[in-house]
């Protein structure tokens, strides 16, 4: 058991190595309720990712992940499944509408910039736990700027003009014959300041901060694409050609800490390999989520009008799903071993009219059952992120305590059901819809209320829902 742990070719963690298949379902039954067999599917394209790293590399590069298909009604927990999942590993993770690209020619995203946005999402989570490695060592630079702002306060009317660059260059002569004398007293001074950081004494106090100032002003082509969607970092080309403005701002001590401490960890940080890192972990753990890819499919019995753009997307997102390289402004991504998982309802299109050669990269298919309303009760109680316990938590706030009974659970998914029978059927989102209208009013009066014990049962639902379900009209609108 002990080998199973090590890392082989220093490719794989131990802890990621422990992510069985069995492990992974088990973590994702705290969120998702049902769906076993897409939850099954999700897990083994995980664990092969998984065992590829620990592969030669002869036979590495040649095991490309197999791609998933979703197939389900909204709102039954395609999009929580692959979100969940990413979390889980660890993976940089985006999901996007495969309805808000365009085909190469028209105006609109291109297919490219999901991998794009999949790099800045790589890079920003090596960001965050650099930036958390080197928190203690930020906290000791930012208590000697603040020290500094406090024994040498500086002019607030400090500006850029040729005069007072003349006047800094004579101030900074000055500051270079320094008294002896003076310096011992600042010296003192300032350790005296630290101790006093240390306590929090002088939180409240106020002090002028000398901050850069970005150039956010942007480049770009009249009439033309967004350069960000073609690679091209403009602002990374230009803008440390133009020196930045430095600002004074006033703020308390507590408020410098809040600004200073992101801006001194990001100079703590070798940004070059944080990059190379980047790219390799969106390279071979990202996962891109594509949503209603049904929406464009050809459909069967159409031969023109914009289902020739529906497949122009198409023909766009083949060569991104087979393997390609992507130019970000980071550098070129490969995206042989991305994990694409698609998802659709596929209510008027069907698989099979989406092109042959997009069908063949998506060879894992997995239908998703609709919910039953058995399904319903369990959503609203057994999951860790569940309605009823996120409404408890919102209305404690007031100090108002809510407790669901069991009739109240069953009464709440007998009318989702039902309204998705009836209405159109959007899943678990209608669990939305029925528990805010059931608790408006307690909501609304929440702060003031004198009765701050709140009892949800079938007749507090009653009271609240029956003049609007029985209204037709009515609830298929407010409903």
């Amino acid at each position: 058991m002990r080998k199973g742990k090590k890392t082989v070719n220093n490719q794989l963690p131990s802890a990621d190595f422990e992510l069985t298949p069995k492990r992974i379902v088990k973590v994702l039954d705290k969120y998702i309720i049902g769906q076993d067999k897409a939850k099954k599917t999700v897990a083994v394209a995980l664990r092969n990712r998984i065992r590829r790293q620990r592969l030669p590399e002869e036979i590495r590069k040649e095991v490309i992940p197999k791609n998933i298909m979703m197939i389900g009604p909204t709102g039954v927990g395609k999009t929580e499944i692959a979100r969940r999942l990413a979390d889980l590993s660890g993976s940089p993770f985006v999901k996007v509408e495969a309805t808000r690209f365009t085909e190469v020619g028209y105006v609109g995203k291109s297919v490219e910039s999901m991998v794009r946005d999949l790099v800045e999402s790589a890079v920003g989570i090596l960001k965050e736990k650099d930036m958390e490695r080197v928190q203690s060592l930020a906290e000791i630079e930012v208590e000697k700027i603040i020290a500094d702002a406090i024994v040498k306060p500086k002019s607030r009317n400090q500006g850029q003009n040729l005069g007072n660059i003349f006047g800094q260059m004579f101030q900074n002569q000055q500051n270079n014959q320094v008294n002896p004398d003076e310096e011992k007293m600042a010296d003192a001074k300032k350790s005296e300041v630290f101790s006093q950081l240390k306590t929090g004494e002088l939180d409240e106090r106020f002090l002028d901060i000398e901050l850069e100032q970005s150039n956010s002003s942007s480049v770009g082509i009249m009439g033309g694409p967004d350069l960000g969607d073609m690679g091209i970092d403009m602002q990374g080309m230009f803008g440390n050609l133009i020196p930045k403005k430095k600002v004074i701002r006033r703020m308390t001590v507590a408020q410098a800490r809040k600004v200073l401490l992101p801006i001194e960890a990001e100079k703590l940080i070798d940004m070059e390999k944080l990059t190379l890192d980047g790219l390799e972990l969106a390279q071979n753990k990202g996962i891109i989520f594509i949503d209603e890819i049904d929406k464009i499919a050809a459909k069967s019995s159409a031969g023109s009008g914009p289902d020739v753009s529906r497949e122009g997307v198409q023909r766009d997102l083949l060569p991104i799903v087979e393997g390609t390289t992507v130019r970000t402004k980071y550098g070129t991504v490969r995206t042989d071993y991305i994990l694409f998982i698609s998802a659709g309802a596929f209510h008027i299109s069907k698989p099979s009219d989406l092109i042959p050669e997009l069908q063949g990269r998506f060879p894992t298919r997995v239908e998703l059952e609709p919910l039953t309303k058995k399904d319903f009760e369990r959503i609203l109680v057994e999951p860790e992120n569940s309605l009823v316990k996120q409404y408890r938590a919102l209305l404690a706030t007031d100090g108002v305590v809510v407790e669901f009974e069991n009739e109240g659970i069953k009464e709440i998914a007998e009318i989702a059901f039902s309204l998705n029978e009836k209405l159109e059927n959007i899943g678990a989102r209608r669990l939305y819809t029925v528990l805010e209208r059931v608790l408006e009013e307690i909501s609304y009066e929440a702060p003031e209320v004198e009765e701050k014990n709140i009892t949800v049962n079938k007749e507090y639902i009653s009271r609240h829902m029956d003049s609007i379900i029985k209204d037709q009209d009515l609830s298929s609108y407010i409903l």
